[in-house]
């Protein structure tokens, strides 16, 4: 049921050089209450900075505010944990609403990205003293909150997360919740909240409905809507009933999760690898089509869940998993018929090929055409090299852009988007794809990409595959390459993203347009939700 898989194999040899940073820390000394501004990435065009407000009083301090300047050449271009405000090169920063008391001796962290190099922020105060201590109100001046505030790359604060999520703003962070999830993986809404992920989504998308008979249909009904969550497992403490006509089952879940999350919206993803062999009968009468999805989605027993459809087609009029030659208007014509049908108030989405390539994949299709009709497209910018070729080259699954030695031309994110930009589809309508997840192989002789292997990497789940929150300690980053990190250990290599190169990602984002950023999917992120984080915080 994986999301996506592009087999081919392909030659080529690169040779990298790793460049890692070295944290910065600037304190002002000690005091009652102290900011502590330490550089966790210094990168010379851009920086990350942990600021860390520690209460050394014996008094309970309930509220902070932190005053600073910027030397010139430094600003902050996105935020976290904190509300910051800016007058030319002086910010303040106020503690969020829902992150709770410091006690004595307790301490919380924010941060933020910078512009340029690393440098000692001037003249810090704290509740109106110095940052290095001194006489230390426990309440400061209300401030007016921002609320284009962006999560943490890193670990969240001490206290628990927001119990409703920030009001929408302009960029989307969409994320895959994978309906076989709560099997193996144990993996259920509940965990979206808990790891404060529900807080920085603003979509979930929930994979998938099986297209089969050209109809959308039900995947799996124990886990869609028929599993029982006691209270300790359900997202909200309360237990499911048997009760004749109750909503258990992750739709129930989910269901519960938005009432939590009022701004969060769900979308029914229909199709993926294992399913879009549907797609081609339903091409065949779009109508019709439309409509079985609509009843569906619009079913009394969880219309209230679902804000939308999502079409995950790989590939329309092109070959995926089976092969597809119903014309290059077929998926123009089908997102027309599902926009008809659900109207203009509902969300229509579709997950595309992101095959960059002269007469490749995206070439095959009318997708500008398709664009009128859906609220944003997501080309899967991931799984371009894997094991699927189990003696290499070794390549990384996602890189942004291209590099000296890549296997195949056209194979990376960049190329991608310019492509479907060049055709017609708005920038604001393209979401960049990341997978939390990394790709590997084994019997490996170098570290640097295109390398020959034996076969795939041991995966948990499946071999030449492995979640981001395994893979990371298992074999550390030892590199990056076309922008995403790549690692070598004994023998295997790995590619995968991690925050730092989703923090990259997600600038090339902002300064191409694009309408945000998609994950595939929420069970490969860290219980605190680091991946995440680095994608709501880049994006700002």
């Amino acid at each position: 049921m994986r999301r996506s898989l592009r087999r081919a194999l392909w030659a080529g040899v690169v040779a990298v050089v790793a460049v890692a940073a070295v944290p910065v820390a600037s304190a002002f000394g000690a005091g009652s209450v102290t900011a502590q501004f330490t550089a966790t990435s210094d990168w010379g065009t851009g920086h990350e900075v942990r600021v860390t407000v520690a209460n050394g009083s014996d008094a309970t301090v309930s509220t902070w505010r932190i005053e600073f300047d910027l030397p010139a050449g430094t600003s902050i271009s996105s935020f976290w944990d904190a509300d910051v405000t800016r007058t030319g090169d002086h910010y303040v920063a106020t503690k969020k609403s829902w992150a709770g008391s410091l006690p004595p001796g307790g301490s919380f962290n924010w941060g933020y990205i910078g512009t340029g190099a690393f440098r000692t922020p001037l003249n810090c105060t704290i509740n109106g003293a110095s940052c290095g201590g001194g006489t230390v109100p426990t309440t400061a001046p209300p401030t007016t909150a921002n609320p284009t505030t962006a999560p943490p790359t890193t670990a969240p604060p001490t206290t628990a997360p927001p119990t409703t999520a920030p009001p929408p703003g302009g960029k989307k962070v969409v994320g895959y919740f994978a309906q076989w999830g709560v099997y193996a993986r144990n993996y259920h809404v509940k965990n979206i909240h808990t790891s404060g992920s529900a807080a920085k989504l603003t979509h979930i998308l929930y994979a998938f409905g099986n297209v089969t008979n050209g109809q959308c249909a039900i995947g799996d009904s124990y886990a869609d809507y028929d599993k029982f969550y006691d209270a300790a497992s359900s997202v909200n403490g309360v237990a499911d009933t048997w009760d004749a006509g109750a909503l258990r089952g992750s739709f129930g879940q989910l269901r519960r999760l938005k009432a939590m999350y009022p701004n969060l919206k769900v979308i029914w993803s229909f199709g993926g690898w294992t399913w879009s062999g549907g797609f081609t009968q339903a091409a065949q009468n779009p109508t019709a089509f439309a409509n079985s999805c609509y009843n569906l989605v619009e079913d009394s027993r969880w219309a209230d869940v679902f804000d939308g459809i999502d079409i995950d087609w790989e590939y329309p009029n092109a070959c995926g998993l089976s092969c597809d030659t119903s014309g290059p208007n077929a998926f123009k014509n089908l997102m027309s018929a599902l926009r008809t049908r659900f109207g203009s108030s509902a969300l229509v989405t579709a997950a595309i090929t992101a095959d960059g390539s002269t007469g490749g994949k995206i070439d095959a299709t009318d997708y500008a055409g398709a664009a009128g009709s859906l609220n944003w497209l997501m080309p899967m910018t991931y799984d371009y090299f894997g094991a699927f070729s189990p003696q290499g080259p070794t390549a990384p699954h996602s890189p942004l852009t291209s590099y000296t030695g890549i296997p195949q031309q056209g194979f990376n994110s960049d190329a991608a988007i310019q492509k479907l930009k060049s055709k017609g589809v708005p920038a604001s309508k393209l979401l960049l794809g990341i997978g939390f997840y990394g790709r590997g192989w084994s019997g490996v002789t170098q570290s640097a990409p295109g390398g020959t292997a034996t076969g795939p990497a041991p995966g948990t789940y499946e071999q030449g595959i492995e979640d981001y929150k395994v893979i990371k300690n298992r074999c550390p980053a030892t590199g990056t390459v076309g922008g995403t990190a790549y690692a070598y250990c004994g023998g295997q290599w790995w590619s995968y993203d991690t925050p730092s190169t989703i923090g990259g990602k997600m600038a090339y984002a902002n300064n191409q347009g694009l309408g945000g950023a998609f994950f595939w999917e929420l069970s490969g992120d860290t219980t605190n939700g680091e991946l995440i984080g680095a994608v709501k915080s880049g994006l700002g």
